[in-house]
């Protein structure tokens, strides 16, 4: 295969004007923030869309679980699409198909055309995120890519946790159409800005989509992902759910065994014999089964342990987005000072001990004392979202940035998947009954839930000590104590 070309023949980052390089963190922090609000907004209008629309409340779990099943099975061939058709047109039309979606959504009258729609926007969404980073990593030098990612990684923090709020809003003061609409100005305005600032980087031959990879991929991650989406629910017995679980495996090994065999397989999976790429992407991944699932335990502990309102509630945890934007540019300081490895061990390691200590709020908690918890978990959170996402490239060489974008990418769908299944099954143990149970049971199995959570995201620790003190120093500009 030829090297990579790209359609301006000077060097990327001699073309691309000043203006538009300091734009183009906005341009995908804002579609990583549509992205991010649409997976949690939508969660507290379900009971009223499911009345509109003369459906069980029940049923509305595939309008929720179609857009996920979208987001497994085209994320993976984002990278390819990108080095085809070029990253301006394939994200240009990955904010329109997310738009469109949007649109449609808003207009619709019946579930079954509501859930096709929401593939159509997942569809999109599927391409926004990791087209979006494959441009940054493209458009900075390495040593500039910590402060560019940092950037982008808030709206991964801010959009979970002003989805519920925002979502009580427009279901309480307005209609729950709003939920939709409020995607159309942000989205045009995205289209307008992307014409205008994006780069364009394709490659000069692309060789053919690996269709059978594709295929075996993407339907082993889209059961996996449905699986994880009805985990902890009564609609499946755990012998169905085994049997699924043994199908998606299977699927999976077969790509795997496909992939080793395919010249130009769909995902390649021989990045992962890079260190830094493996433990950024497998450390990203069990870190988040213990991160992911905070934000459903904490709505279940404000609202039904200690009585808060749903607006009260998502208030409280405004200080962890507070925390990630004022402290964004503090954190490639402590890369270049500390060095992946110390910081990604010791952060882990934080992460889970705040963790443990959310085990102690209760009724008689101060608030000011819960806040400052919340501001010192929102930024180790930040801090480790942006050492997880940078370091995977940090070794990455540029004809592989696409497919370690596209792995990263599904590999962060999956986990958060994971993390939510893994919250409620903290849950469904400790809290049997959980939405009949009193207060202070509430609040002692949620305790008991963070133990759980806390315990695995420290433990997840040890897959950053295969790191060296040396590596990633070409994104950090870490100098390690033996000048390396």
């Amino acid at each position: 295969m030829a090297d990579p070309g790209r359609v301006s023949a000077p060097p990327a980052e001699a073309t691309l004007r000043e203006s538009s390089k300091r734009l183009l963190p906005w341009l995908v922090a804002v579609a990583f923030f549509m992205e991010q609000l649409d997976t949690t907004i939508l969660n507290t209008a379900v009971p009223t869309i499911a009345a509109a629309l003369n459906v069980v409340p029940l049923s509305m779990k595939s309008v929720l679980a179609s857009y996920t099943l979208s987001l497994a099975v085209f994320i993976p061939i984002s990278g390819w699409m990108a080095d085809r058709f070029g990253t301006r047109r394939v994200f240009a039309s990955a904010i329109g198909l997310f738009t469109l979606g949007s649109l449609l959504c808003g207009i619709s009258t019946d579930i079954h055309v509501l859930v096709a729609d929401r593939i159509l926007q997942g569809c999109g969404g599927a391409m926004m995120v990791p087209v979006g980073r494959l441009t940054l990593v493209r458009s900075f030098a390495k040593s500039e890519l910590v402060r560019a990612m940092a950037f982008v990684s808030i709206p991964g923090l801010i959009g979970p946790m002003l989805g519920p709020i925002a979502g009580g809003l427009i279901v309480a003061y307005l209609h729950w159409r709003v939920i939709f609409f409020v995607n159309l100005p942000i989205g045009l305005i995205g289209l307008w800005m992307v014409y205008l600032h994006l780069p364009d980087y394709r490659e000069a031959r692309t060789h053919r989509l690996d269709i059978i990879g594709l295929i075996l991929f993407g339907s082993g991650v889209a059961l996996l992902s449905y699986v994880l989406e009805v985990f902890g629910e009564h609609t499946l017995s755990a012998g169905e759910i085994i049997g699924l679980l043994a199908i998606s495996a299977a699927l999976l090994a077969g790509y795997g065994l496909h992939g080793a065999r395919e010249r130009y397989p769909l995902l390649t999976l021989k990045l992962f014999r890079i260190r830094t790429f493996r433990a950024a992407v497998s450390g990203s991944f069990f870190t988040r089964i213990g991160i992911g699932g905070i934000p459903f335990l904490f709505p279940l502990l404000y609202q039904v342990g200690m009585g808060f309102s749903p607006i009260q509630s998502g208030l409280m945890m405004m200080p962890q987005a507070i925390a990630a934007i004022s402290l964004k540019m503090t954190m490639p300081k402590i890369l270049t000072r500390f060095g992946y490895r110390f910081v990604l061990i010791s952060n882990t390691f934080v992460i889970g001990a705040l963790i443990l200590v959310f085990a102690t709020i209760g009724i008689g908690t101060p608030i000011w004392l819960i806040v400052a918890e919340a501001f010192c978990y929102g930024f180790f959170s930040s801090l480790q979202f942006t050492s997880m996402n940078t370091l995977v490239y940090a070794d990455v060489g540029e004809r592989q940035t696409s497919s370690a974008s596209s792995i990263a990418s599904t590999m962060q769908q999956m986990s958060m998947s994971f993390g939510v299944a893994s919250a409620s099954l903290a849950t469904a143990l400790f809290i049997p009954n959980r939405f009949h149970s009193d207060p202070s049971e509430m609040i002692h199995g949620i305790q008991k839930a963070f133990l759980m959570l806390g315990l695995w995201t420290v433990l997840s620790t040890i897959i950053f000590r295969e790191l060296k003190s040396g590596d990633g120093a070409s994104v950090s500009r870490h100098v390690d104590t033996e000048g390396h």
